[in-house]
């Protein structure tokens, strides 16, 4: 009997595949398997799929204690810190984000929520005054906001625990202090708050870093020095202008 043009003719097909559930399922696994293998193999060659950028620093102790305290009132709810290579963005916020910024985060920041300003490019916008007030009664300087006031962060001694062993334990997992780093952790974190310190060595360990009274409060070190020194620290580290000429291709 002949075959009809319209029927399809036998051998291998799409239709023996789809009815043929062990098949299909293999090809699948063999189709993942070889796309997996291509995106993930070229990995193992290079040193790093981040791309240094010169200025990008790890955290002094104060800055890593005040970011933990940032973590824990879950600022990055409603703050993210990623500015997206959007023009909009860029006008607003400052240069897009660079993946080296957060090379040394753990957990990063990025964030896709901004019930409030996104936070990547905060440092030295504002003086230590404004983000004091902003912090403790945030519509006294922004009438518009519905942040919650963190007036407790002034009147709470900062209690950050041994910074040798949390800078040893970032070092674990690749951050790259030194002993030198680690051993004058607890030292370095007092010091950076107290107004009028000699901060040369640590600000040669950490350039860029800023010490001083961040809470107005010279009788202690608070929560909020720490915190206000890891914000007026965000942004800051990278000359954009060299980084723009590294990026351009030679």
């Amino acid at each position: 009997m002949a075959t009809s043009p319209d029927q399809p003719k036998p051998g291998f097909s799409h239709r023996t595949i789809e009815r043929n559930v062990t098949l299909l399922g293999l090809l699948a696994l063999i189709t993942v398997s070889i796309g997996g293998i291509v995106e993930i193999a070229p990995l193992f060659w290079v040193d790093s799929t981040i791309e240094k950028v010169e200025g990008v620093r790890p955290y002094t102790p104060l800055e890593l204690a005040g970011r933990n305290i940032y973590i824990r009132e879950g600022c990055y709810v409603c703050h993210s810190q990623m500015v997206r290579p959007f023009k909009d963005e860029v006008e607003r916020y400052g240069h897009y984000s660079l993946a080296a910024e957060s090379m040394y985060d753990h957990p990063f920041q990025w964030g896709s929520k901004r019930t409030g300003p996104d936070l990547a490019r905060v440092g030295g916008r504002y003086s230590d005054e404004w983000h004091r007030e902003h912090l403790k009664d945030p519509r006294s300087v922004v009438p518009e906001s519905i942040m919650p006031g963190y007036a407790f962060l002034a009147e709470k001694p900062l209690k950050a625990g041994d910074m040798r062993a949390h800078l040893q334990a970032m070092r674990g997992v690749g951050v790259p202090y030194s002993d030198a780093d680690i051993a004058k952790a607890n030292d370095d974190l007092t010091l950076q708050a107290t107004a009028d310190a000699d901060a040369s060595d640590l600000q040669a360990r950490f350039p860029k870093s800023q010490a001083r009274d961040f809470d107005g409060n010279p009788a202690m070190v608070s929560e909020m020095d720490a915190l206000i020194a890891y914000l007026q620290m965000l942004g800051t580290l990278v000359d954009f202008k060299a980084a723009e000429a590294q990026e351009q291709p030679k």
